[in-house]
């Protein structure tokens, strides 16, 4: 076994080791959510914490590590007598991304089930970590399928595994901790919200930090054993304490005062629900026992805000987390306060002193929510070129140079585009498709390890070899080959990708910002239904890749926020560079099948027969199959029609702004039907 890095080594990120220590000290926090970019220790973080759990007592023989003193009457191990048991380290489970179910909640022996009525059950990482660590490396990329697992784990401490009216019930309580790039996507709200605290790392800017870092990584990396014996000391010392904060924790007082403040807090920043009052009110509790008094003060109240609270008041995927600080004063001065309270040391300091002491304060030169930009309301509203001024007078002419970047309108909900056909591709909430969840629509022989049974289907197979199996008893003599796996029709997420037109032609202030609050509510459904998205932009000379292909529509919004507009209109550079993103998406991920989106007005400018050039580009995605849909942003009593040229050499269709907004994109399913006709194939738009 490797030896972790030690957690007293990490340098910085006192709200990361703060968030962590509080956990192991009160496990009903609820777990720890980490954001941040990549290479700032959050996965060395958590797995050094591990070494400082304290030890559990277990049931000799157990595989579901029940406590000797109350173990669970429903044990499938059991059931046991209370009496004494044996300690162990407590464990950290790695729960993989691409874990398959029966991974996670564990695997019945369905064969032994049918044929001998027999529950043999084997675990899973749920009871592996019963009592203990589950840890998630890129929560935010978990399929949707274990995520519900795990939200229904996380309600009620159980794990449930029921097929075919076999069912196995084991408790399943552990402490969550999850790390994600919030460049990757963000996570459903449901399991944002499971978790009881979230911190926001970053690399540290400054050099002699930056430099510590380095030597003591270089050290660790070069003698593991040796770097982990220097700390052992400041290890025993904190592991010391979180027994003693342990112990101390039932005695602390959660005065009425401090639940007015946490109780107006929350009411303050309008937290949807109850759950974040009780998380707050548990965590300023651990934070007054890890500080080693029984009181709680208003710091471990404030402190418990900045923890519990901002990724729950997030109202859409585009807000970035965080709080506002000053407002957050005034509601702890307003409702209570520290002058109720008492100080046992008389310094005013509420005690304590470790990785970030009773109730300390955050770093106060970090800005407010440093988690990354996602845009939203704080767009720069700066006035763009090729407007009125206030005089009148018209400032620069449509075609010209750079115009300053337009504020986006206000987003508005649109109806679901789907892609035709049964795809493969990842689970999401958009196109029909082949998945191991949903209805159930047919049978066929299990391709490796059964995972889902047609019970039906298999007792039909089995049925005709009774006699010649020799059966003699009421059970069902079932072989390996008799197994029927169940396929199943749920729904896939897609790739949408919108290749903005962002000449000259659109740089009018008023409808570029109709443009840009289209495309924005188009990536809030993407979001909603857990698709990648991709913006390709074209303006001047060449067209740009403003963003690859990614989960996270946070990141797409920033680049739309400050996407600039002016020049001329190579339209065939945009529908070129979208068919290589899309040629390389095709070798990365083949099964998740495409849809362009094209924002334009249609016309083509620059270069030798621009208008001929962006046919045949148009012709090109048509002739691969490649659903469309153009986006009409012409404007003015006189209209030329290019956009609707465009969708019909596109293969798709046309819809004007005013169309999108009234009736979404979605309307325009039974009019591409009715052009593609019969032969449109699985990659044209339903």
């Amino acid at each position: 076994m490797s030896t972790p890095y030690p957690f007293t080594a990490l340098v910085g990120q006192d709200d990361l080791r703060l968030a962590l220590l509080l956990n192991a000290v009160s496990p009903a926090v609820g777990g720890v959510l980490v954001r941040g970019e990549k290479g700032t220790a959050k996965s060395t973080a958590v797995r050094a914490l591990s070494a400082l759990m304290p030890q559990v007592e277990v049931v000799a023989g157990c595989r579901f590590s029940c406590a000797p003193g109350a173990p669970d009457p429903a044990c499938p191990d059991g059931p046991h007598e209370i009496g004494p048991g044996t300690s162990r380290a407590a464990r950290m489970v790695e729960l993989p991304v691409g874990a398959s179910e029966d991974r996670l909640v564990g695997a019945l022996d369905i064969e032994r089930a049918l044929a001998e009525g027999v529950k043999a059950f084997e675990p899973g990482l749920l009871a592996d970590a019963h009592r203990g660590i589950l840890y998630v490396d890129e929560v935010n990329l978990l399929h949707d399928h274990l995520v519900d697992l795990l939200l229904d784990a996380a309600a009620m401490g159980a794990s449930y595994v029921e097929r075919e009216g076999v069912s196995v019930r084991h408790a399943a309580r552990f402490l969550l901790v999850g790390t994600m790039n919030p460049e990757e996507g963000e996570l459903r709200p449901q399991l944002l919200d499971r978790f009881g605290l979230t911190v926001e790392v970053a690399a540290s800017r400054e050099p002699d930090q930056r430099v510590e870092v380095v030597k003591r990584r270089l050290a660790y990396d070069d003698d593991p054993e040796g770097f982990a014996r220097k700390w052992e000391q400041e290890e025993s010392a904190v592991r010391a304490r979180i027994v003693a904060a342990r112990d101390l924790l039932p005695s602390v007082r959660l005065g009425d005062a401090a639940l007015r403040q946490i109780a107006a807090t929350c009411a303050a920043f309008e937290v949807d629900g109850m759950r974040a009052d009780i998380v707050m009110a548990r965590t300023a509790t651990a934070l007054a026992a890890w500080a080693g008094r029984t009181d709680v003060l208003a710091e471990d109240v404030r402190q418990a805000a900045l923890l519990a609270l901002p990724h729950r008041r997030r109202r859409n995927p585009f807000d970035a987390p965080g709080l506002d600080e000053d407002k957050l004063d005034d509601t702890l001065e307003e409702f209570g306060g520290q002058d109720d309270e008492p100080d046992p040391d008389g310094d005013g300091d509420g005690g304590g002193d470790g990785p970030g002491g009773g109730g300390g304060q955050p770093p106060q030169d970090a800005p407010e929510g440093n988690g990354p930009d996602t845009g939203g309301d704080r767009a720069v509203d700066i006035p763009a070129q090729g407007e009125p001024s206030e005089s009148g007078e018209q400032k620069a002419p449509a075609g010209g140079g750079e115009q300053a970047a337009a504020r986006a309108s206000e987003p508005f909900r649109t109806k679901m585009l789907s892609v035709p056909g049964l795809g493969e591709g990842a689970a999401g909430r958009r196109s029909r498709a082949r998945t191991e969840h949903g209805r159930t629509t047919g049978a066929r022989r299990p391709r490796g390890a059964l995972t889902k049974l047609h019970l039906a289907a298999t007792v039909q197979a089995a049925a005709p070899h009774q006699r010649a199996r020799g059966r003699s008893g009421p059970g069902l003599v079932v072989r390996r080959d008799d197994l029927r796996q169940a396929t199943r029709e749920g729904r896939e997420g897609n790739l949408v990708l919108f290749v903005v037109d962002a000449s000259g032609s659109m740089a009018a202030r008023q409808r570029m910002s109709a443009v840009k609050g289209a495309v924005l509510s188009l990536l809030l459904d993407a979001y909603q239904r857990r698709d990648k998205v991709g913006l390709v932009t074209f303006r001047g000379s060449s067209a740009d890749v403003a963003l690859p292909p990614t989960s996270s529509v946070d990141a797409a919004a920033v680049r739309l926020e400050s996407l600039p507009t002016g020049g001329r209109t190579p339209l065939s550079a945009g529908l070129l560079k979208a068919h290589d993103v899309l040629r390389v998406e095709r070798l990365r991920d083949p099964a998740r099948r495409p849809l362009v989106v094209v924002v334009t007005d249609g016309r083509a400018t620059g270069g030798p027969e621009p208008v001929a050039l962006a046919g045949r580009a148009a012709r090109l995605l048509a002739a691969e199959g490649t659903a469309s849909v153009v986006v009409d942003c012409e404007s003015g009593p006189v209209r030329l029609g290019l956009a609707g040229q465009l969708a019909g050499e596109l293969g798709g269709t046309a819809v004007t702004l005013d169309e999108l907004r009234a009736e979404s994109i979605a309307g325009l399913v039974k009019e591409v039907r009715q052009m593609q006709g019969p032969q449109s194939n699985s990659r044209r738009v339903a």
